[in-house]
């Protein structure tokens, strides 16, 4: 199963892919590691926005999108530009599944992922988005999720 870890931030999506096949994660390659939108209130950008995210699910054969949670309050609220993109993302047409940050630490230290980051081809930035899709497969595989 390859699944897209996604952490937004701001006007940007954060993406990692990892895959579990025959009892082994991997990280495939990617071509693209962010999504930036430049004019959130723009139909053309949230448009190309679309159908950019969503090429490329189809392009690396994505089966499932990890998207991390935001707080919709308070001090860590997440932005509305943000959730502009979660809709854009949870329109794609594959399952989303909206993962809280204390879900994905509790999967994660379960079974710990044992990387380095510099050695699987992935950015210090992309490490959330890399846990969200490792902690979605190992919910998978446990029946946690």
């Amino acid at each position: 199963m390859k699944v897209c870890g996604v952490e937004l931030k701001g006007a940007e999506a954060i993406i990692s892919l990892v895959s579990y096949d025959r009892e082994a994660f991997n990280v495939p390659e990617c071509r693209k590691h962010t999504f930036t939108i430049s004019n959130a209130s723009a139909q053309e950008a949230m448009t190309e926005f679309h159908f950019a995210f969503s090429k490329l699910m189809e392009d690396y054969k994505i089966e499932a999108v990890a998207l991390i949670e935001r707080e919709h309050k308070g001090k860590a609220a997440g932005s509305a530009i943000s959730f502009k993109l979660e809709t854009a993302i949870q329109l794609c047409g594959l399952p989303v599944q909206l993962m809280k940050p204390t879900a994905i630490r509790e999967l994660c230290k379960r079974n710990p992922p044992q990387v380095d980051f510099e050695v699987l081809g992935l950015k210090r930035f992309q490490q959330p988005a890399f846990e969200a899709a490792y902690a979605f497969l190992n919910g998978k595989i446990y029946g946690k999720l």
